[in-house]
């Protein structure tokens, strides 16, 4: 669901994409970049609320769903409210609870700003998204890291269970790394390495967003 506001008149935005593996460290990442800025200076839009039901969520050859796939993501709804926001208008949108049934969805506003930022595994392999982003960024980290990340994450924050979360790696999140979002790697702009920190990188690019706004 989009509006238009009737007091908007705008030069485009700019357009920025943020990809990764998981557990690069794209949402700490983008957490610190975001503090820089209001949101009526930037606009976060992330894949994660694009979800498909659980029901459209394809399974794997052990009758596990897998939702590492860009199948299971509403790309056609996503790019839709990309090119909205970009167009001036406003974005409604419900909240993805991650099929927790207790959980109760809350409508999610995206406002127009001069910046949008674009996240998600497949933001660069789907070109629907892809085709939209004026700059794109990759965050990477070495697989050693990533996997005592998602371990560390997936066991103390989530509750998921150690025999779970390696199966997911193994047989969900490397291949699909593999397949759909490394190779992805050598059509970004900007790559960080946060193998140990991003600082530098943040700042780089902290610092490329507030010279573009004092532009707009």
């Amino acid at each position: 669901m989009s509006e238009t506001p009737a007091h908007i008149h705008h030069a485009k935005p700019f357009v920025i994409g943020i990809t990764g593996g998981s557990a690069s460290g794209k949402t700490l990442f983008l957490q610190s970049l975001l503090k820089h800025f209001t949101k009526d200076e930037v606009c976060l839009i992330s894949q994660d609320n694009y979800y498909k039901r659980k029901d459209e969520i394809p399974l794997d050859a052990n009758g596990v769903e897998n939702y590492d796939l860009p199948e299971c993501i509403d790309f056609d709804l996503y790019s839709s409210h990309i090119r909205d926001l970009v167009e001036g208008r406003i974005v409604k949108h419900q909240e993805y609870t991650f099929n927790n049934p207790n959980a109760v969805a809350k409508e999610i506003i995206h406002k127009p700003s001069p910046v949008i930022v674009v996240e998600g595994l497949f933001v660069f392999y789907e070109e629907a998204i892809a085709d939209q982003l004026n700059l794109k960024i990759f965050v990477d980290a070495k697989e050693k890291v990533k996997i005592k990340r998602r371990l560390n994450r997936d066991s103390k924050e989530r509750g998921i269970p150690m025999n779970d979360i390696i199966y997911q790696w193994k047989n969900h999140v490397k291949p699909t790394y593999k397949k759909f979002i490394k190779p992805t790697k050598k059509s970004a702009h900007i790559v960080i390495n946060n193998n140990d920190d991003f600082e530098n990188g943040l700042w780089v690019v902290s610092t490329f967003v507030k010279t573009l706004l004092r532009g707009k």
